[in-house]
């Protein structure tokens, strides 16, 4: 009974593991040093130097907040890393700076119209930090009291006696509050914070003074020093939210409730306006700071006329994220028009925009990024079965190979080995074609097929 209970525990485990790897979760980081010089391998990213120093170069502008109302264009090949690399510029940035990804294609799918999901996802990049003061209760308990009534019946009443190193106050407890010390479980030695406004507690921790109880407290918990000074103090909050949340709320009578909701609709530009008037407001007064973020949109080519033009206008505005778009076409026909233009978009906004090439990987860096995510996947895999592996990445596609780690692993798994082998990776590229040989495949067996566009139509016999 253990044992299947354990087995169970161990499945849960495996399959919340897979749920996590995506095609990027190894990337932590652009890679780069102190200089901005790109290393070889480093945070998950291999080779592409020069376009990694180049989005590095974007990266300190963004921090800087120096390149608002900018576009940037990354161009290359499929399989080249492009979308990693925007990846890796939304790890270095941190969770302080708004980065929102979207597809060229989602626009069109989605319930509003194409302009408005631009502009949606214009302001989901642009963050407002917000500073307010507020009054709050810091100290160390020195004991608490709280008396309820011999009957059950009534309300309770309690005190509370608090200090710091410099005084000791004792204040007088109402039902909430008092409530509000029980669910957290408050007791003498513990260092805790009121919020006078909300009536809010929470625990920073026990008091050193308390330490020589480190053997009845556990290893979780954290020891903190006695505040110091008075016990009230006013204390400055920064809460930092999006153009696009504080829409949602001043545009939905449920206010903050759409934003778990998702149906965010269309918002009238006059909410916006209002907003943008009283962002303004805060900005003059010191009380809001404005961080311009990311727009990282991902097969641009996909975007018609009407989009482009807008993302023209978009771009002039003074409240505009720098916009990373990313191509895999060459000279194309601009969508929604019968003119050709270099990666599909026009000329006009080809002009406002730096474009960062990536160029193709070598046998090396190719061998070194399946490496990585071997790691990743938690696949073993030996030497002689990486260098097939990556053999049959230079004949096939990088995205091809990455494919076939787990399938192997899973093929080895069956027949009980401690890692893959050489025999593993070539029986998954025999049970799994690539396109080059999916395309061979369809011009040996054409004619089996319906709808087979290579057949020259048969002439009626009219005799």
């Amino acid at each position: 009974m253990a044992a299947a209970a354990a087995a169970k525990v161990q499945e849960v485990r495996e399959i919340t593991r897979i749920e996590r790897i995506g095609a990027h979760s190894h990337i932590r980081g652009l890679g780069l040093d102190d200089s901005l010089e790109a290393r070889q391998v480093s945070q998950g990213m291999v080779g592409q130097l020069s376009a990694r120093r180049a989005v590095g170069i974007v990266l300190q502008m963004v921090r800087e907040g120096r390149i608002a109302g900018r576009a940037v264009l990354l161009a290359g090949q499929p399989g080249t890393g492009k979308t990693a690399i925007a990846t890796a510029l939304a790890a270095a940035l941190g969770i302080d700076t708004p980065f929102t990804s979207m597809a060229g294609s989602e626009i069109y799918s989605l319930e509003m119209g194409k302009t408005e999901a631009l502009t949606q996802a214009i302001r989901k990049s642009i963050g407002v930090r917000i500073k307010e003061e507020s009054e709050i209760i810091e100290g160390e308990v020195v004991e608490v009291q709280i008396e309820r009534p011999a009957t059950g019946v009534g309300s309770k009443v309690g005190k509370l006696i608090l200090k710091t190193t410099d005084m000791e106050t004792v204040y007088d407890l109402g039902g909430k509050m008092i409530d509000s010390i029980m669910k957290e479980k408050v007791q003498a030695g513990d260092v805790i914070t009121i919020d006078k406004a909300t009536g809010k507690i929470s625990r920073l921790g026990r008091s050193f003074t308390r330490a020589r109880d480190y053997d009845a407290t556990g290893q979780q918990t954290r020891f903190v020093q006695c505040p110091e000074g008075e016990l009230q103090k006013r204390k400055e909050v920064v809460h930092t939210v999006t153009l696009h949340e504080i829409d949602v709320i001043n545009s939905r009578t449920h206010g903050f409730l759409a934003l778990f909701s998702g149906d965010t609709g269309e918002i009238k530009a006059e909410v916006r306006e209002q907003i943008n008037g009283k962002v303004a407001e805060w900005r003059e007064e010191g009380k809001a700071e404005i961080i311009p973020g990311v727009l990282f949109i991902d097969e641009v080519h996909m975007l018609d006329i009407e989009c482009f033009s807008f993302l023209n206008r978009a771009l002039e505005n003074e409240m505009s994220p720098i916009v990373i778009m990313a191509t895999n076409r060459g000279i194309t026909r601009i969508r929604g028009t019968n003119y050709k233009s270099p990666h599909g978009i026009p000329l006009d906004l080809l002009d406002r925009m730096i474009i960062v090439p990536t160029v193709p990987y070598n046998e090396k860096e190719l061998k070194e990024i399946l490496s990585i995510r071997c790691e990743e996947e938690d696949c073993q895999m030996s030497d002689d079965a990486l260098v097939v592996l990556t053999r049959i990445c230079t004949e096939t596609s990088l995205r091809y190979a990455i494919q076939l780690i787990t399938t192997s692993s899973l093929i080895a798994r069956k027949r009980k080995a401690v890692e893959v082998g050489v025999e593993d990776v070539k029986r998954a590229y025999t049970l799994f074609l690539d396109e080059a040989r999916s395309i061979q495949y369809l011009r040996e067996y054409q004619k089996e097929f319906m709808f087979d566009e290579t057949d020259e139509p048969a002439e009626m016999d009219v005799s």
